[in-house]
């Protein structure tokens, strides 16, 4: 906490050179939307749209609370119901200290935008305050989501579990999937309403700086509950996991105190993590369309208020297409497995992302013909605006179907690269285990690669038609592909509460056999006689046990394939943002032309190439951010589950039926100090980078930018795809080979256990690590080019720049494993 102080202090110290910032993109001039109508829509107005849209969003988010209630009223029998509340009070103890955690990592951030907005800016202290409370209402509304997926998913846990004694599969897949689509709806509608409330409620002069708080405060707060919850899962996997070799205990034994804290990690790292990451992606995605729209065609004001609408009805009918193709899908399971008593669960999950696809872009085309079918620009018709943006976006939208699609190749328990896994598993144990996996994610990353530049490169060919090009800008002609690299990143979301919802499928899944087991209700007195009185069915245990070892098999499949959907946004969506920082340094130069003044700004697209010295260093210092992430977020991992592991051997009792409350309190205390230890080195590395990279050159810190999206995305694929087919070749195992207990066994939990940060806790973080950095150096940027004295900039990236390599050293040798006497 002094570090912390003094670090405060410094800031606001060193920073206090600089002079006034000139108008940017932190200063948007967002154009008032009653300004434009839609003939084709009975001259309806711009404005009136958004308050449709508001409609909308409240009538969604209510959808997604009667879905909770639905669900928490489905039966249930009490020895479950007592085991998923035990889960829900640690995952409540979990999420206070994480606001707590995040309401101290903000003042940090707070006071870099006072300085920002007060001090460079001059504005107003009620405008201050305003941006400010924009920025907690995006940490809220990533953390109120969170909260409230962590709820639903420890409500349909039991549920899940239960519903499996039936014998109905069909009917247990639909819990866990009906809990996510609730939790991607609401996030949905929560983001969007909190959007269009900032966008036709607050002054003009308040929009721009208030989106860019309001993104700030998302990308901070799912920067902490992603990393965080990634850390914690995984030192509790791993302890809890290393037990059955040890102690050669069963799945989820009630008798290992890690079973509650893996229970609680589940919901950590595979619930809150991706809930408050889709809320932070959807949220800064639209942000950085607004921001190039109001930059690039600040001098067309009818023409920007036309697309800003026609974005946000976009993401209004992203609310609905998904919530039709989601009960579509339902009839179509219903009649295809409806009567089955065993069938492949990946099945419904897949056709449900393949409908909503092609629903989205069917509907993308006629709402984009309805609204921009008539456009005219300076007196002259563009006829062909309409279609050439939709295919822009239908761009991402395929993305959102076939990145899973490629995902499963290497991830689903059918793939030929599981099966491979599980292969070498049984002839050369966990080393080629390991090995084989590695293969995965590296072929993974090459094809994963492949389909975006394709996607990014149809986009390309797309926004050089002449009726997108003819309302550009002359200036600003070279940033047409900028903006379909934004809308790709758009249509990578275009189907948004479903990706979610199948991401949010797996957690449930995973806890629901955990809960089965640590319920011990197959072991109940009389059990079979009081499920046939109170419930009206005779349970069949071991087809349960078969059904849900089954839905986790599918859940981990999914969970893998919507990671490389996020982070595909960060990294194409990033183009998109830098450009606020391109056009305020091209604005500088040009004010140094006007005024004959030699100064440092250079011509900007030249100053870009990639023979710059400047860029290339950046690229440089970019990747190896990133791999220094990778193993400070790893290390973490190790040292928090060396504890673990520790403590469960020593306090583990054989003899027992359950592990002591005593005992799994500390296995979760011990997993939520180290997850908040690595935060805290983490969290300070990639702030300091950001707020001081920008003092030695902008130009360093775009190259900078550039690198750690790039070197983060393929990075990202490669984690996350190798974990998953560990995950899954260990999967094949316990549910197709029937072979748990044995060293084939034991090999594939080893490389499931290398996995599990892989997949769980260093890939998935990427996304919000790139978006809050691009986010937080537009505003470092803007403080670093007011100073004119390159030494005195010199000196406070340099000071940035060694606290940084402080919290570097920090994130290893402060975190190491003491060595044993």
């Amino acid at each position: 906490m002094k570090m912390f102080k003094s670090l405060m202090t410094t800031t606001a110290l060193l920073l206090a050179g600089a002079g006034s910032a000139l108008a940017s993109e932190a200063d948007l001039k967002i154009p008032k939307l009653n300004s434009v109508s839609f003939e084709s829509l009975g001259g309806m107005k711009g404005d009136t749209l958004m308050y449709i849209g508001l409609a909308v969003c409240v009538l969604g988010g209510l959808f997604g609370l009667v879905q909770y209630i639905q669900t928490k009223n489905l039966p249930v029998h009490k020895s479950m119901a007592t085991v998923s509340n035990t889960i829900w009070e640690t995952c409540k103890t979990y999420l206070f200290n994480q606001g707590k955690f995040l309401a101290i990592l903000w003042l940090l951030i707070g006071t870099c935008m006072v300085y920002y907005f007060g001090v460079l800016e001059k504005k107003p202290v009620n405008h201050i305050a305003v941006i400010l409370a924009a920025s907690v209402l995006g940490i809220l509304g990533s953390y109120g989501v969170a909260w409230f997926g962590i709820r639903i998913n420890t409500v349909s846990n039991s549920r899940t579990a239960f519903s499996a004694l039936k014998g109905n599969p069909l009917a247990t897949l639909g819990i866990p999937l009906r809990s996510g689509m609730s939790v991607g709806l609401l996030l949905v509608c929560v983001e969007l309403f909190f959007m269009i409330c900032i966008l036709i409620f607050l002054p003009t002069e308040l929009v721009g700086p208030c989106f860019i708080g309001f993104a700030i405060g998302e990308s901070l707060g799912a920067s902490v509950l992603r990393i965080c919850g990634g850390i914690f899962t995984k030192i509790a996997d791993i302890g809890s996991d290393l037990m059955k070799i040890v102690f050669k205990l069963p799945e989820d034994d009630p008798k290992n105190p890690g079973v509650i804290a893996d229970c609680t990690g589940d919901n950590a790292g595979d619930s809150v993590g991706p809930t408050a990451d889709g809320f932070e992606t959807y949220g800064v995605t639209g942000v950085a369309l607004i921001a190039f729209l109001s930059l690039a065609l600040a001098t067309q004001q009818e023409v920007c208020a036309t697309l800003i609408v026609w974005i946000f009805v976009m993401r209004i009918l992203m609310i609905v297409t998904s919530l039709v193709s989601y009960l579509v899908n339902e009839v179509i399971s219903k009649a295809m497995f409806g009567g089955k008593k065993d069938f492949d669960f990946e099945a419904p999950l897949t056709h449900l992302v393949w409908l909503t696809s092609a629903v989205s872009i069917g509907v993308t085309f006629l709402a984009s013909k309805i609204l921009l079918g008539g456009f005219v620009f300076n007196g002259t018709a563009l006829p062909n605006l309409w279609w050439v943006l939709s295919m822009i976006i239908s761009c991402g939208t395929v993305a959102g179907a076939l990145i899973p699609e490629f995902t499963k190749v290497f991830v689903s328990t059918n793939s030929r690269h599981v099966k491979e896994v599980t292969n070498c598993s049984k002839h050369g144990g966990a080393s080629l285990n390991i090995l084989s996996g590695f293969v995965a994610g590296n072929f993974s990353a090459f094809w994963m690669g492949l389909v975006i530049m394709l996607l990014m490169f149809g986009a390309w060919q797309f926004s050089t038609h002449a009726d997108l090009m003819a309302i550009m800008p002359k200036q600003f002609l070279f940033a047409a592909p900028i903006f379909a690299f934004g809308l790709v990143a758009f249509g990578f979301l275009g189907m948004g509460p479903v990706t979610i919802a199948v991401d949010s499928y797996g957690p449930v899944t995973d806890n629901a056999q955990s809960v089965y087991e640590l319920s011990q209700i197959e072991s109940s007195p009389g059990i079979t006689a009081e499920l046939k009185k109170d419930f009206g069915f005779d349970p069949d245990f071991e087809n349960a046990k078969y059904q849900l070892e089954k839905g986790d098999g599918a859940g981990n499949t999914f969970k893998a394939t919507a990671k490389p959907v996020l982070i595909g946004t960060a990294v194409v969506g990033a183009t998109t943002m830098v450009f606020g920082i391109i056009m305020l340094l091209q604005n500088l130069f040009d004010a140094q032309v006007v005024s004959g003044i030699a100064g440092p700004f250079k011509e900007v697209v030249g100053a870009l190439s990639v023979v710059q010295p400047e860029i290339i260093l950046g690229i440089v210092m970019g990747g190896s951010v990133i791999y220094w992430f990778t193993g400070a977020s790893c290390q973490a991992v190790v040292t928090g589950a060396y504890r673990a592991v520790v403590y469960i051997k020593q306090n583990m009792k054989l003899d027992a039926t359950t592990a002591s409350d005593k005992d799994s309190k500390e296995v979760v205390a011990i997993c939520t100090k180290y997850a908040q230890k690595g935060m805290w080195n983490i969290f300070i590395v990639v702030f300091c980078f950001a707020l001081g990279l920008p003092f030695f050159s902008p130009y360093f810190f775009i190259g900078y930018l550039i690198g750690i999206a790039f070197f983060g995305l393929f990075q990202a694929i490669f984690m996350a795809n190798a974990g998953g087919a560990w995950d899954n070749a260990k999967k094949i195992v316990e549910v197709d080979m029937r072979e748990k207990g044995t060293e084939l066994h034991a090999a594939t939990v080893v490389g499931d256990t290398v996995g599990d940060p892989f997949k769980d806790t260093s890939s998935v973080a990427m996304n919000p690590v790139i978006k809050f950095t691009t986010l937080f150096g537009l505003l470092a940027v803007e403080i670093a080019v007011t100073m004119t004295n390159q030494s005195h900039k010199n000196m406070i990236g340099g000071f940035f720049f060694i606290v940084a390599l402080l919290f570097v050293y920090r994130s290893f040798y402060g975190m190491r494993i003491p060595e044993e006497g």
